[in-house]
């Protein structure tokens, strides 16, 4: 019996302790690295990593493809981009709902904690990422996307004005809604550092500012053919009046580039690309290295690899929409240095030198600008030069080739604009593809491969999973535009 109350005994004592053991679990299992709560902090420098991974990607995969800054090695199917071939959902489409979760979780978490300065770079980044949606496919889900917490499984398509109208709104909101004066309390920013004051004030926020200001600029030149509709010279007009208000990009200083760190995570999404997918597979074609060739543009050493013809070193393309029945050689023409692979600088939103190209337009066309179009024209190749590192010959502004001809009819200066632009938007999500589709520049070679039915494409048409997922809107958005071909035109192009 003695022996029974001892072994009892001993239970209870080990089952107290235990539970003793158990006293303020809670509270010695809480992980102090791991928040407690979300913040605006937390998650804008992810989503700026992740969203402008899908911009860079898509500019390589799309872009430079259709716009015959490259072209595939092999190409035997009749298909590709550079045969006028665009396939359904061929973009962003998903890659940027899915980072438009986070931006409307930044704005809504930012609201309630009345921060203003998330809220308007939250609003950025939204009028960015839809203005290339929209840009892309015409008229999408926007005032009833991202609902899915409230219920809302097949939004509407929103029509491509009336997004316009709201992003130009929400871009002048931002404007209004940053605070220089005040730090981002809770950090995050890894494009502009706005996590803190030097001095009094906050130059990141001073520079958010002026990437919502230059970014309407842009939409706004975009849709300057349906001027009657929408206010466009009037809003154009007041930004270039009041620069203390409404400042635009003025430096190199001011880009808008998330500029990789190359520390884990956050690396160029190209870092581990094999040499196959980045460079044997593709080359640069004719079109895009034979004019940096005659002018000696210095940014082909940054850009490309020589190769070795004739005992000489050179940057040599191939051509871009070519018959089925060629097939280039590896190794023999100029494709993509393994340096750009980890370049900190790919991550692109807007530059400061699209912006001297979109004044120098609008000086051609009469706005004030305060300077002539020359002048932006010159200041847009120099800050190219500048944003990645190439050093300007002497006297080439001068040059045959690159000399601004101020005498020649409207529409040359504007080719030659147009030229240098989209030389600036190389790595620049779709931006020369929507300019080309604006303005008819640059002029770009019919590959003879190409079928005659092959027209340029001026859309991408909507992802096919559309079908069984949100079929009786996406039939009324088909319907309201036209059709889904890649040759219905969006409302700004009409």
């Amino acid at each position: 019996m003695k022996f029974s109350i001892k072994i009892v005994t001993a239970i209870l004592l080990v089952f107290t302790s235990l539970l003793s053991c158990t006293d303020n679990f809670e509270e010695l299992n809480i992980d102090p690295n791991r928040p407690k709560d979300v913040t605006p902090g937390i998650l804008l420098g992810q989503m700026q990593y992740r969203i402008v991974n899908s911009s860079i990607q898509a500019s390589r995969s799309f872009t430079h493809e259709l716009m015959q800054v490259d072209a595939p090695r092999a190409s035997t199917s009749g298909q590709g981009l550079h045969r006028y071939v665009v396939n359904p959902g061929q973009a962003v489409w998903s890659a940027f709902y899915d980072r438009l979760t986070d931006v409307e979780d930044i704005y809504k978490i930012s609201d309630q904690l009345k921060e203003n300065n998330y809220k308007a770079i939250a609003l950025v980044y939204k009028s960015w990422a839809y203005s290339i949606l929209t840009d892309l496919y015409g008229d999408v889900p926007y005032s009833q996307a991202i609902k899915a917490s409230e219920g809302n499984f097949s939004p509407a398509f929103d029509k491509q004005k009336d997004i316009y109208v709201q992003i130009l709104k929400d871009l002048e909101t931002a404007n209004s809604l940053f605070d220089d004066t005040k730090a981002l309390t809770y950090g995050g920013d890894m494009v502009y550092n706005a996590n803190a004051l030097t001095g009094s004030k906050n130059i990141g926020i001073q520079k958010w500012k002026k990437f919502a200001n230059s970014l309407r600029l842009r939409l706004l030149l975009r849709i300057s053919k349906r001027e009657g509709e929408i206010n466009v010279s009037q809003q154009i007009n007041s930004i270039l009046a009041n620069p203390a208000t409404s400042p635009v990009f003025a430096a190199n200083a001011d880009d808008a580039i998330f500029r990789y760190p190359g520390t884990f995570p956050y690396f160029n999404p190209y870092y581990q690309a094999r040499t196959l997918d980045w460079r044997e597979g593709t080359y640069f074609t004719k079109f895009f290295l034979n004019h940096m060739n005659a002018v000696n543009d210095p940014r082909r050493a940054i850009w490309a690899i020589p190769v070795t013809v004739n005992g000489q070193s050179v940057y040599q393309g191939i051509e871009s929409g070519y018959p089925t029945s060629l097939e280039y050689i590896v190794g023999r023409n100029s494709s993509y240095p393994d340096a750009l692979k980890t370049s900190p600088l790919l991550g692109v939103m807007m530059t400061y030198s699209e912006v001297e190209f979109i004044k120098a337009e609008l000086a051609l066309k009469g706005y004030n600008t305060g300077k002539t179009a020359q002048v932006h024209y010159e200041s847009g190749i120099t800050a190219s030069m500048v944003q990645w590192g190439a050093s300007m010959p002497a006297g080439f502004l001068n040059s045959a080739g690159i000399a601004y001809n101020s005498t020649g009819a409207i529409a040359q200066q504007l080719e030659q604009i147009m030229l240098q632009k989209y030389y600036a938007f190389f790595f620049v999500d779709y931006q020369s593809w929507f300019e080309k589709r604006r303005t008819g520049y640059p002029v770009l070679p019919r590959g003879t491969g190409i079928p005659a039915e092959n027209l340029f494409p001026s859309r991408v048409p909507y992802p096919t999973y559309l079908q069984s997922l949100n079929s009786s809107n996406l039939q009324s958005a088909v319907t309201s535009m036209g059709g889904d071909l890649s040759t219905i035109k969006v409302w700004w192009e009409k």
